[in-house]
C-alpha cells in the first residue's frame, strides 16, 4: 500500500516533484492512504480507493474512490493537467468515538484536501456537525477558482446512542 499526504497520482505521472510541491497539503489536514485500485480499460484509467481518517475525531475513517487518468487517456483526450470532478464517499465508525475540538458551523471544517489539477482544482472533503439530529456529515466535492461543480457525494456517521467522549464537553 502507498501512503499519501493529500495529494494525486497525477503529480507523480506527469511532472513529479514539480506538482507536488505546488499541492501539497495544509497543516492538520488528514492523510489517504491507497487501499484499492480497479482498472477500468485497456488504456490504463483506474479508480482509486483511499482510507482517509479524521484528523479531529477517533474512530471514524471515510472512504473516497475517484477516477484517475492514465497517460494514454491524457494524450489522445487532451485536458493533460486535470482529473475529472467526480467522486464518492462512505464514512463509517471504525473504532471508539472521540471527538476533539470541531468546526461547529453550518459550513463545517475542511477534513481532506488534494490537487485534482495542476493549480486550480482541488478535491475535498468537508465535515459538518448536525447538532440537532447528533451526526457527523461528510460531503464530497470539488472546488474551482470559476466553474465550480455541482457534483458532490455525502455520507453520515450517527452519534444518536453511540458512547461518545467530547474532549471539550458535548455541545449543548
Amino acid at each position: 500500500m502507498q501512503r499519501r499526504t493529500g495529494q494525486r497520482r497525477i503529480g507523480q505521472k506527469l511532472i513529479g516533484g514539480a506538482l507536488a510541491a505546488c499541492i501539497a497539503p495544509g497543516a492538520g489536514a488528514a492523510a489517504a492512504e491507497e487501499v484499492g485500485k480497479v482498472g477500468v480499460d485497456w488504456v490504463g484509467n483506474d479508480i482509486i480507493v483511499e482510507a482517509i481518517k479524521d484528523p479531529k475525531i477517533d474512530g471514524v475513517t471515510c472512504h473516497v474512490s475517484y477516477f484517475d487518468r492514465s497517460v494514454i487517456d491524457r494524450l489522445h483526450k487532451g485536458n493533460w493537467f486535470e482529473d475529472p470532478s467526480d467522486s464518492s464517499i462512505s464514512c463509517r465508525q471504525t473504532g471508539p468515538i472521540t471527538i476533539g475540538d470541531i468546526d461547529m458551523s453550518e459550513g463545517g471544517e475542511e477534513v481532506f484536501k488534494q490537487g485534482i489539477s495542476l493549480i486550480w482544482k482541488k478535491q475535498v472533503v468537508n465535515r459538518i456537525y448536525d447538532k440537532k439530529n447528533e451526526t457527523l456529515i461528510y460531503l464530497s466535492h470539488s472546488r474551482q477558482v470559476q466553474d465550480g461543480s455541482a457534483k458532490m457525494s455525502v455520507t453520515t456517521v450517527p452519534l444518536f446512542g453511540q458512547n461518545v467522549v467530547w474532549t471539550g464537553g458535548k455541545p449543548k
